[in-house]
């Protein structure tokens, strides 16, 4: 017989990390001792075991948000749209509180890819009943966090949570992935002819299923295809600066 109860949701960040996603945000180069917190010996030891724990007892991470979603269910609330994501989509709240909240509600989980996303679609997204849903994935597929990967497998994953958004009357935003000249924990990776080649097919599919398309590419990049200076510390996660410039593209489809 199945079991109804399982493993405990993961806890929420740290003050550490929290600490350190403040500091990234911020228009000021970043924090060092934020950084050398966590980069202690001890420290990357007890994360690393706990990411491999939480791995082989949910590798989806369906039990983050999984009181969070009972919560809204019950209160009886339908959100205008859910924002699916990565770490980009998680600190997005921190960044902009304001945006945030019963109407727009934030379900993303630092270094997911789009097959973990697709696991998780029905509990995170179709289950909240939202009017729309925010779908921004891919760069931690081009870093290959899940494994090795193809454009085929991630426009397979995105392909299907799409049409489930639409299978349940959910109005679809597929953002661009943001430019990344470079991946500070995947050294040697070259995320730049990835990003095009997907983004070209975002926006083709959007086009073909009538979903609305919000270019974060053009609204962050400078001539090298990289962020813009201000705009982000590690050449991935927006700054402030970053993500306003994000809801700015964001505002015409909202």
């Amino acid at each position: 017989m199945m079991q109804r109860t399982i493993t405990p949701a993961e806890p929420p960040p740290s003050k550490a990390v929290r600490r350190l996603v403040e500091s990234m945000l911020a228009d000021e180069p970043p924090d060092m001792a934020a950084f050398t917190a966590l980069m202690e010996p001890a420290a990357v030891e007890a994360r690393t075991k706990a990411d491999a724990e939480q791995k082989a007892l949910d590798w989806a991470n369906l039990g983050r948000y999984e009181a969070a979603n009972v919560a809204l269910i019950t209160s009886g609330v339908r959100p205008e749209v859910v924002f699916m994501g990565d770490s980009i989509t998680e600190a997005w709240p921190m960044a902009q509180p304001d945006l945030f909240g019963d109407r727009h509600v934030c379900r993303g989980i630092s270094g997911q890819t789009s097959p973990q996303m697709l696991v998780r679609f029905y509990p995170d997204v179709v289950a909240l009943n939202p009017r729309a849903v925010h779908l921004l994935c891919g760069t931690n597929d081009i870093a290959g966090n899940t494994g090795p990967t193809t454009p085929e497998r991630y426009q397979a994953c995105v392909r299907s949570m799409t049409e489930l958004a639409s299978r349940h009357d959910i109005r679809v935003i597929l953002g661009a992935i943001p430019p990344a000249a470079r991946m500070g924990w995947r050294p040697g990776c070259d995320p730049k002819p990835w990003v095009a080649e997907l983004n070209a097919w975002l926006r083709s599919l959007a086009g073909e299923q009538g979903h609305d398309f919000v270019d974060y590419h053009t609204a962050l990049h400078d001539e090298h295809d990289a962020m813009r200076p201000g705009f982000s510390h590690d050449g991935v996660h927006p700054t402030r600066r970053g993500y306003a410039a994000m809801r700015e593209a964001l505002a015409a489809v909202l």
